[in-house]
């Protein structure tokens, strides 16, 4: 950015960041250790997550090849071809949870390049390092996040 501090949503301002090397934006609040050290956790907890999301997707895709060659009895007796569409349903559902974990993890990194990495897309503040070392894509306070402030 060209002015001297960036802006949230809301218009408060931050803290103007410095870049190193690589592009990372760090500042007062959160330098650029404790950065580093929540890019490579967003990195790794993206390539796991994108992984889970392909696992789930690929045995989502072999439950209907098992039931399109005809181990399945989906008669009134069975119950077996519920079964299959309930567990099929449910890897679907836990893979596009993983693959919207992986786009607010994309937009974390996105605001590390950016230099507003750690402060809350509401209210500008600094979100406490322990709630981002449990949850490095975290854009919200605690409060903020159960309609506390600004709600």
């Amino acid at each position: 950015m060209s002015t001297s501090t960036a802006k949230t949503d809301e218009s408060v301002e931050l803290p103007k960041p410095r870049f190193n090397k690589d592009g990372f934006g760090y500042t007062k609040d959160f330098d650029l250790s404790f950065v580093k050290q929540m890019h490579d956790s967003l990195q790794e907890e993206r390539v796991r997550l994108t992984g889970q999301a392909k696992r789930l997707e690929d045995e989502a895709h072999q439950l209907v090849e098992e039931a399109e060659m005809g181990d399945v009895q989906f008669d009134d007796e069975g119950g077996e071809g519920d079964t299959m569409v309930v567990e099929r349903e449910r890897d679907l559902a836990l893979s596009a949870q993983a693959r919207e974990a992986v786009e607010e993890i994309d937009s974390a990194l996105g605001r590390i390049m950016a230099g507003t990495y750690g402060y809350s897309t509401l209210s500008g503040r600094p979100i406490p390092r322990e709630r981002l070392e449990a949850i490095p894509w975290s854009t919200e306070l605690v409060e903020e996040k159960v309609g506390g402030i600004g709600r």
